[in-house]
C-alpha cells in the first residue's frame, strides 16, 4: 500500500514538475517575444506633425511631409493645426506630438529655458533640419527718412506681438547696434496692425519676421514707397556669433517694388522631433523627406535643400537625422 502511495506521489510530483517547466518555457518565450515586441514598438504606428494655422505655410508643408512619411516608412502620419512655434514646443514637451514645425530661435529659447520659456524649459526636443528662411524685415517708408537701424532712436517702432519671436529678434538686432528698447518708442502690434500704423502715420517702422514676400508688407507697398532697412555685414556677423540660430539673408530686388536687394538676417523654419524617438525611426523620416522633396507642392518646398539642412539649426541634432546628413556629407557651416 505504502509502495502504491509512493508511486502515486512520485507521478504527481513528476507531472507538476513538467507542468511548471512548460509554464516557465511559455513565460520565457513570452518575455523573449515581449522583448522583440519592444524593439518593434520603437517604430510608432502613428505620428502627429504639429504645424500652424491653416492659412500659414507650416500646415500645407506638414500635409506633404505626412504623406511622404507614410508612403516611405509605413508610419501613419497626420498634420495637426496649432498655434505654431511656441505652442508646438510646449505640446512636444507634454508628449502630445512627435514632430513639430518651429522657428530656430523659438526652439533655442525652449531648449535653453529662456524668454517665453523661462519657467517652462523644454528638454525633450532635438532638431531634424532647418527648412527655409523666415526673414527679419525692418519695414518703413521713404518719407520716414529712416535708412539705418540707428535712425530708429526716438521713433515709434512696432516690435510685434508681446512675447513673440519677432519681439526677441527686434531686441537682439537693436543690441548689436548698441541700442535697447528704451531707445525707441516701442509698440506691440501684429504685422497687419504694424503696416496699417505705418500707412496711417501713427508709427514710423516695424519689425516683421516672416517669409518674403509678406502679405501685410505687400499691401503697404500698394500705397507707399516701402523701404526695408538693411543690416550691415559687421552687425550680421556679430549677431550670428552671439545667436547661432541666425543666418544671413536678403530681400530680393523687386520685392515690394524695391530697386535693389537688401541685406538682412533670418531665423529659419525648422523641424524638431521628440528626443525619445529611436535613431532608426528619425533616420527613416529624415531620409524620406529629403529624398522626396519633389512631392512637396507648396512654393516653399523649392527652398528646402539637404545641403542647407544644418544652417542655423541652433539646438542639438537628433542622432537619426545626423546619421543621414553624415551619409550625405552635410555639415553645419
Amino acid at each position: 500500500m505504502k509502495k502504491k502511495r509512493f508511486i502515486l506521489w512520485f507521478v504527481f510530483l513528476l507531472t507538476m514538475s513538467m507542468f511548471l517547466v512548460a509554464c516557465g518555457s511559455k513565460e520565457n518565450g513570452g518575455e523573449k517575444k515581449g522583448g522583440e515586441g519592444t524593439k518593434t514598438e520603437e517604430k510608432p504606428k502613428f505620428i502627429s506633425i504639429l504645424t500652424g494655422g491653416t492659412g500659414g505655410t507650416y500646415y500645407p508643408l506638414g500635409g506633404s511631409f505626412a504623406k511622404i512619411i507614410k508612403d516611405a516608412t509605413g508610419i501613419e502620419a497626420n498634420a495637426e493645426t496649432s498655434g505654431a512655434s511656441a505652442e508646438n514646443m510646449t505640446t512636444l514637451k507634454n508628449g502630445d506630438g512627435e514632430i513639430a514645425f518651429t522657428q530656430t530661435d523659438i526652439a533655442s529659447y525652449a531648449n535653453d529655458g529662456k524668454l517665453m520659456f523661462k519657467d517652462n524649459k523644454v528638454d525633450n526636443i532635438k532638431a531634424i533640419a532647418t527648412l527655409y528662411p523666415e526673414t527679419i524685415q525692418l519695414v518703413t517708408t521713404k518719407k520716414s527718412g529712416i535708412k539705418s537701424v540707428e535712425d530708429l532712436k526716438g521713433k515709434k517702432v512696432s516690435i510685434g506681438a508681446p512675447g513673440s519671436g519677432t519681439a526677441a529678434n527686434a531686441e537682439q538686432i537693436l543690441e548689436v547696434h548698441g541700442m535697447t528698447l528704451n531707445d525707441i518708442k516701442k509698440q506691440d502690434l501684429s504685422f497687419d496692425e504694424s503696416t496699417q500704423g505705418i500707412q496711417d502715420g501713427t508709427i514710423d517702422a516695424a519689425f516683421v519676421t516672416a517669409g518674403t514676400p509678406t502679405g501685410a508688407v505687400e499691401g503697404l507697398s500698394a500705397t507707399e514707397d516701402v523701404v526695408i532697412v538693411p543690416i550691415e555685414q559687421d552687425k550680421i556677423d556679430a549677431l550670428i556669433k552671439k545667436y547661432s540660430y541666425y543666418v544671413k539673408d536678403e530681400v530680393p530686388a523687386g520685392t515690394y517694388g524695391l530697386k535693389d536687394k537688401v541685406t538682412t538676417v533670418a531665423v529659419q523654419a525648422m523641424l524638431v522631433v521628440r528626443s525619445d524617438l529611436s535613431q532608426k525611426v528619425v533616420y527613416d523620416i529624415t531620409k524620406a523627406i529629403f529624398e522626396n522633396l519633389d512631392q512637396v507642392t507648396h512654393a516653399k518646398g523649392k527652398l528646402i535643400k539637404v545641403e542647407n539642412a544644418l544652417n542655423g539649426v541652433g539646438i542639438d541634432v537628433h542622432p537619426g537625422a545626423q546619421k543621414y546628413f553624415d551619409e550625405k556629407g552635410v555639415k553645419a557651416p
